[in-house]
């Protein structure tokens, strides 16, 4: 169990630091003609450092724990949803939304329509998921790696030959 978790931590810091994100369903489309439906989706990406300021005061705000999310059943989730979905919507549009320019034209836009097209089980699942890599515990081992194995400092073997 703990070899798998410590796994799990690894693929998430890799996704985190590749920047890879996590595409999510906005809402389907059924257009007449086409016999497929069309799922739009957006990707949920690590927001800028303003955008992770205004998330961690969203958060603070609702006074909940990730560890009493992660424990709430159906009714709590629901009764979770109904008081702080506002706060989840926007939460996700930070994610979604991370320049300049669309932070400030399309933020308030994304979270609307994250209100009123995204599933409640999906809401949920991106602000689990979300919440749990906002943490720093994770990194801590690889940035120690990366401290170790610095490209740019000179190994032994070079040093002789010069190059």
């Amino acid at each position: 169990m703990e070899s798998l978790n410590i796994k799990e931590i690894e693929r998430e810091s890799a996704d985190v630091l590749l920047d890879a994100g996590v595409s999510v369903p906005l809402f389907e489309l059924k257009l007449p003609l086409i016999k497929r439906r069309i799922i739009v989706r957006a990707t949920m990406r690590r927001p800028t450092f303003a955008g992770l300021l205004r998330v961690s005061r969203l958060y603070n705000d609702m006074g909940v724990s990730s560890e009493q999310m992660w424990g709430f059943d159906k009714e709590q989730q629901m009764q979770f949803l109904a008081e702080h979905g506002k706060s989840i919507s926007r939460m996700i549009a930070v994610t979604m939304c991370r320049g300049w320019w669309t932070q400030r034209l399309l933020e308030g836009p994304m979270a609307w329509i994250v209100r009123k097209c995204m599933t409640p089980e999906y809401m949920l699942g991106c602000m689990l998921r979300f919440v749990t890599l906002l943490g720093t515990d994770p990194f801590i081992p690889i940035i120690r790696l990366a401290e170790r194995t610095n490209p740019m400092k000179p190994r032994l073997s070079r040093k002789a030959e010069g190059s």
